[in-house]
């Protein structure tokens, strides 16, 4: 089996709900996937801007290196920085769904 058989998505949405990361990881992962996620930091972490922008382009590598992305939006929240992810990723040419229905 070559490794591209395994679709590749992106998750994108606000780290308020890494429980809902980790559960789409594992159920994604088991389904054969191969899950691309932002990395979890403890919230009391301090970031200053230097380290803030290398995060958000290392994720935007992450949506790159996709297949698809899914914007995980409980309760429909969508941020600025989800709003960026999923522009990028559409100019990209890459699928984009959400978890729950949204309107744009």
């Amino acid at each position: 089996m070559a490794a591209s058989d395994f679709p590749v998505i992106t998750l994108c949405g606000s780290m308020r709900f890494r429980d809902e990361f980790a559960r789409l990881d594992a159920e994604l992962t088991l389904a054969g996937h191969v899950v691309l996620t932002p990395t979890a930091l403890d919230p009391a972490t301090e970031l200053d801007a230097e380290d803030r922008a290398r995060l958000d382009r290392i994720h935007l590598q992450r949506i790159a290196m996709a297949d698809e992305v899914l914007v995980v939006n409980v309760g429909d929240y969508v941020g600025d920085s989800t709003r960026r992810e999923i522009e990028y990723a559409r100019s990209r040419g890459l699928a984009v769904s959400f978890l729950e229905p949204h309107d744009e």
